[in-house]
């Protein structure tokens, strides 16, 4: 089976005492998260009427090179980092209709 390209949205909801370290910190994942095997983008937004939430916009070469990504020690520092302060995490995974 061919790798397939995945798109993953991912929506972070910061509790709104703790967003601008949310918003630090996921800044932080930008570069390290750049040069991995298989990043195509990957897009930080922070939403015009809620600035609690943001979203990451990314692209990866396939589903396998993006779980390799969710496991590398940056994704934990996070998650440590911000242990508390995210409300919630969605994350869905898509995959182009249409060029």
């Amino acid at each position: 089976m061919k790798n397939t390209p995945l798109t993953i949205v991912a929506k972070i909801f910061a509790k709104e005492e703790k967003r601008e370290l949310v918003k630090s910190e996921l800044l932080k994942l930008i570069a390290a998260t750049k040069v991995e095997k298989g990043c195509i983008d990957y897009d930080l937004h922070q939403d015009n009427e809620d600035p609690n939430v943001f979203l990451f916009f990314e692209n990866w070469e396939s589903r396998a090179l993006w779980q390799e990504h969710m496991k590398n020690s940056h994704i934990a520092a996070f998650q440590k980092a911000t242990e508390g302060a995210v409300a919630s995490v969605t994350l869905n995974e898509m995959t182009k209709i249409v060029d």
